[in-house]
């Protein structure tokens, strides 16, 4: 495992320390979560439990699967593991993997339960903060009357009890406090200070590869908080940033907490990445998802990419930064593990549309086939602080800062 740290031997107790980085160091902003103690101990044991199962227990669950999975269901049926379903199927029969399973949705549960609680505890003071930060600003829309469509009121992704975008009284911020606080769980600090290196990476794979573009007008759709945003809006401060999202508590606490983080070029906007017919066509210089397309239905997808395509400007790009899609060449091992997400984490998409052809959706949606963008980026972080993704060759199968790019020029 080659990391920015020294890579300590094998059960050496003197080795250098290379897990996470202790929660404390993490950026705060106005409307961030207080933590205590407890709180913060408790997120600490939860990201190194994950940077655990994903450095010390994924290689035994492919050693299992080398040496008994795949020989035994050979043996049993005459013929090898067709596809990642017989694999997957075959795994769950097998200790390592069952270990290996039950502790990832543990951490995922207890993560959520203790975002949950800090969030929770101190509800009325978070949304107060929002308020007076947000009150009367036009950069917020919110609009009561958005219809929350079934494939996502009907899921607690990542098991986050009521999902972006339930609300617990008038101005609730809860879930997006929870989402941007105890987000450090999941990635084990590998999106850096502010939950951010997402969005810096795309900056920094926008301005090598298209260093003469400068967008006036920037859309991200599923927005939720500003995590991945606000880096855009900061590298391009002449623009105007608009961030969508169906989520009323997460564009609250977003607003607020853009504000306080002095990034003013924002305005967060409640409505549907399938309707987004408040803007007129050709609106924006580039539209950006980002790890936002397998929370969707295959029709919702569909209808967002045929969006896109509308409001994008002559010459403009949209760019979607996901997990890289399932092909012929992924082993059929780490396609069976990276579905661990659509049958155990809440993410009842993630499996069909990691096996879609997006570059057929991107012409069905009205993009030339020659106009598609291809490309890869890892999370930037402070690597005097954080884990740095690119030097790290510990592989989780869907919790990595490593992304693929896929996109077109309109």
């Amino acid at each position: 495992m080659k990391t920015s740290r020294t890579t300590p031997p094998a059960n050496d107790p003197s080795a250098a320390y290379d897990g996470p980085p202790d929660y404390r160091v993490i950026g705060r902003h106005a409307v961030f979560p207080e933590t205590n103690h407890d709180e913060i101990e408790r997120v600490n044991f939860l990201a190194q439990m994950n940077r655990h199962l994903a450095a010390r227990i994924v290689p035994g669950v492919k050693a299992a699967y080398d040496s008994r999975v795949a020989p035994k269901f050979e043996a049993e049926n005459g013929r090898p593991l067709a596809n990642r379903h017989e694999a997957r199927k075959a795994l769950l029969k097998d200790p390592a993997f069952q270990t290996w399973s039950a502790l990832r949705r543990m951490t995922m549960e207890q993560r959520q339960q203790a975002g949950r609680w800090t969030s929770l505890r101190q509800a009325e003071r978070l949304a107060a903060i929002a308020a007076d930060l947000t009150e009367g600003d036009p950069r917020l829309q919110l609009d009561p009357t958005v219809d929350i469509p079934r494939y996502v009121s009907a899921v607690d992704h990542h098991c986050m009890p009521g999902s972006y975008h339930t609300e617990y009284f008038e101005g609730d911020v809860t879930n997006g406090a929870n989402y941007d606080h105890a987000g450090f769980v999941t990635t084990s600090g590998l999106l850096g200070k502010y939950s951010d290196g997402g969005g810096m990476a795309v900056v920094n794979w926008v301005k090598k590869n298209l260093p003469d573009f400068a967008p006036k007008k920037i859309l991200e759709i599923g927005g939720t908080v500003g995590h991945s945003s606000l880096p855009l809006a900061q590298a391009y401060p002449e623009a105007e940033m608009t961030i969508v999202d169906l989520g009323a508590p997460v564009l609250r606490y977003g607003l607020a907490r853009a504000k306080s983080l002095g990034v003013d070029n924002v305005s967060f906007v409640q409505a549907s990445g399938e309707d987004l017919s408040r803007f007129e066509d050709a609106s924006f210089d580039w539209i950006q998802t980002t790890m936002f397309l397998h929370e969707l239905s295959t029709t919702a997808l569909r209808n967002i990419f045929r969006e896109t395509r509308r409001l994008l400007k002559p010459g403009g790009i949209v760019l979607h930064v996901e997990q890289p899609q399932y092909a012929p060449e992924m082993p059929l091992f780490e396609q069976a593990m990276r579905d661990w997400d659509a049958f155990y984490n809440n993410e009842p998409f993630w499996s069909r549309m990691h096996e879609m052809d997006l570059d057929e959706a991107m012409v069905d949606a009205g993009f030339a086939k020659d106009s598609l963008i291809h490309g890869g980026v890892y999370g930037v972080v402070d690597r005097e602080l954080f884990p740095d993704a690119e030097e790290d060759d510990t592989e989780d199968y869907g919790r990595k800062a490593a992304w693929h790019v896929i996109g077109a020029v309109a």
